[in-house]
């Protein structure tokens, strides 16, 4: 959770938090344009926070951007690729959760194919159940996931998953 939090250390409502996030909005936003591509926001992650675990986490990065511009009411100028200055405070939340999701995947995708299979996904059972409280039948729990049929368990699958199951990693830091 430190990864991306401010140096006060938590993403508040206060004019403080606020005003720590507008200004780390601009040093993500290299032409002053007061909005965010996809691409700038891995460039600054890459350049700005230099934190290469958070860097080579593309899939959470993107997830993270999707959702903060899911929320957001846009303008209608600049259409639905990018991120404004006040969606910014949810894409460094769901930055947050992402990364921790993308570490728990990561960690039962030994093959490292960014895909689950089942064995994968059976072999991890005892670490599963130390990040989720309600963890039923392993079969289940594996076909509830796959939502497609695949046979196979996609990070965006993952996600949907460990947002229903509240799911967190045991040694995060909090």
């Amino acid at each position: 959770k430190a990864v991306v939090s401010t140096q006060s250390g938590h993403y508040g409502r206060g004019a403080d938090q606020r005003d720590e996030r507008f200004a780390m909005f601009d040093t993500f936003d290299p032409n002053g344009n007061g909005i965010l591509s996809l691409a700038e926001v891995d460039k600054a992650i890459r350049d700005v926070l230099a934190i290469d675990e958070l860097f080579d986490a593309k899939p959470a990065i993107m997830r993270a951007f999707q959702a903060a511009k899911a929320c957001g009411k846009g303008r209608a100028d600049i259409g639905d690729d990018y991120i404004e200055k006040l969606e910014f405070k949810r894409f460094l939340l769901g930055l947050r959760m992402y990364f921790e999701y993308w570490v728990a995947f990561k960690r039962i995708d030994e093959d490292d194919d960014r895909r689950i299979s089942f064995e994968e996904f059976s072999e991890a059972e005892e670490i599963m159940k130390k990040w989720i409280t309600n963890f039923g039948d392993l079969q289940e729990e594996f076909d509830t996931i796959d939502e497609n049929d695949g046979g196979m368990i996609l990070f965006i699958e993952f996600c949907k998953w460990a947002i229903a199951k509240s799911l967190d990693l045991e040694d995060d830091d909090e």
